[in-house]
């Protein structure tokens, strides 16, 4: 719990400091002097790394940015007509980028990059003011866990809008955007930081409990080569969390997306939440990311919805496990004795709910004391086995591990399009993994028919942002 009291406890004053603006070129907002932080006493080190969580939890984990990140792909969509109709547009690749949503996401991601920046900036006081050689290791490793969240933002920034500005200085001058491989390259090194500085841990095991690692820089490095096709550096990424034997598949799906399964040995990264255990008082919590994708009928707003035909592909495949925790059935009792209203047709996403029984006693809010699952051991292993197999060697060993879990049966000499069957499965309804891996592979057009094209791939740009910061508009840097 280390790490969410500090996060408690800074949560304010991280807002305080680096609350992010409305546009890309205008400062964060709100900043307290800095005499009035004392960067002689080392031993307040973690404060703003514990303010740049805050921000990944209040910004990065804001409702609109969820159904604009999973809405594109052939699985899902928002799941309603009544409300927000510009979200079902953009599942149809109907964009328009007046949209607030595009700049609430845009300005939740920056948000993060630049209380990261502001973050590093303090760490570099402190560390002007450490006295022994633990003190600098912290400092770097304290470095190194800014620099994997602000790789992540960015990271989800690419996966929204491609090209976009590399945001290295708190006071950069020059907003216009670099290439996505370039950004991709900035990231990268960011992140090679991280391997280097930060403890080879689970996020379980870090003195700061459900912090993320050295391990999560590497999976996300993973994921980026992985786009690239660069295909030998995936397997040595994840090789090494594999060979590191600190990893392993929880043992039930059902359980490893609520309570029981929060912070287990599966996890890379999560977004942690918490009341405390207490009936009533305040709580650390992502706000509505959980309510609103919730079925109306245990308190939730009845968005984001898997399709039917997804549902039918699963089935036909034999799945039974992933099926009962992916797809939450309307008009159907969960196994867990919660009943779900609306007609049989109507699939939410069972890896958001949390049972009625798991609540803390006095609270009732959907999802409330649950974490935000973002990175996992499953997709290492599958990075792993497409990895393996895209180079001519043999996948089955990593492939097999997540189908056994699923009580599926093993299968040899696995091939690239059952590796992807298997991502689609396994990952479904995670932060836009099989739009992500339609587009990487050149599937996307087959799939997605003629509504989606090639300039469709990305968001455009939001509109207030074009209005705004006009550099945004320049052609953008390749280095």
């Amino acid at each position: 719990m280390k790490l969410l009291s500090y996060i408690s406890a800074f949560t304010l004053t991280a807002l305080t400091l680096c609350s992010c603006s409305d546009y890309l070129d205008i400062d964060p907002e709100n900043k307290v002097p800095e005499t009035q932080v004392d960067y002689t006493n080392v031993a307040d080190m973690y404060a703003p790394v514990s303010g740049v969580y805050a921000k990944v939890r209040t910004g990065g984990m804001h409702w609109v940015i969820w159904p604009l990140s999973i809405v594109r792909d052939d699985d899902m969509w928002s799941g309603r007509t009544d409300d927000q109709q510009l979200l079902v547009d953009f599942g149809n690749f109907n964009y328009d980028n007046a949209f607030w949503g595009l700049n609430e996401m845009w300005n939740q991601y920056y948000g993060i990059i630049k209380v990261a920046n502001s973050a590093l900036e303090s760490l570099d006081q402190y560390a002007a003011n450490a006295k022994s050689d633990a003190d600098m290791n912290n400092y770097r490793a304290y470095c190194g866990e800014v620099r994997i969240l602000r790789s992540y933002a960015y990271y989800r920034l690419m996966q929204a809008f491609g090209d976009i500005t590399i945001l290295r200085t708190t006071t950069q001058g020059d907003l216009t955007r670099s290439t996505k491989q370039a950004v991709e390259a900035y990231v990268l090194n960011d992140l090679q930081y991280a391997i280097d500085n930060c403890p080879k841990l689970r996020p379980n095991e870090m003195e700061h409990v459900g912090a993320v690692t050295a391990y999560t820089a590497e999976l996300l490095a993973a994921k980026i080569r992985l786009n690239r096709g660069e295909y030998d550096k995936v397997e040595q990424l994840t090789d090494d969390i594999i060979n590191s034997q600190r990893f392993q598949l929880y043992d039930d799906f059902y359980q490893l997306f609520k309570i029981p399964g929060k912070l287990c040995n599966e996890s890379l990264f999560e977004v942690q939440c918490t009341d405390f255990g207490q009936s009533s008082g305040d709580v650390v919590d992502a706000d509505q990311w959980f309510v609103f994708q919730g079925p109306g009928s245990l308190g939730g707003w009845n968005f984001v919805r898997f399709y039917p035909e997804f549902q039918q592909w699963a089935a036909d495949r034999g799945e039974t496990v992933r099926s009962t925790t992916t797809f939450m059935q309307g008009d159907t009792t969960t196994p867990s004795g919660d009943y779900v209203g609306g007609t049989k047709t109507e699939f939410y996403n069972g890896k958001t709910y949390t049972p009625t029984s798991q609540l803390t006693p006095g609270r009732s809010k959907y999802g409330e004391n649950n974490n935000i699952r973002i990175f996992r051991y499953a997709d290492v292993l599958l990075m792993n086995a497409e990895a393996k197999v895209r180079q001519g060697k043999n996948g089955d060993t990593p492939f097999n591990l997540v189908r056994s879990r699923a009580q599926m049966p093993t299968l040899t000499g696995v091939t690239v399009d059952q590796i992807l069957d298997e991502r689609r499965m396994e990952l479904a309804g995670e932060w836009g993994e099989r739009y992500n891996d339609l587009v990487r592979t050149g599937k996307a057009a087959q799939v997605l028919g003629a509504k989606w094209s090639t300039e469709k791939t990305y968001y455009p740009l939001p509109l207030d942002q074009l209005n705004n910061v006009p550099a945004l508009k320049n052609e953008p840097y390749n280095e």
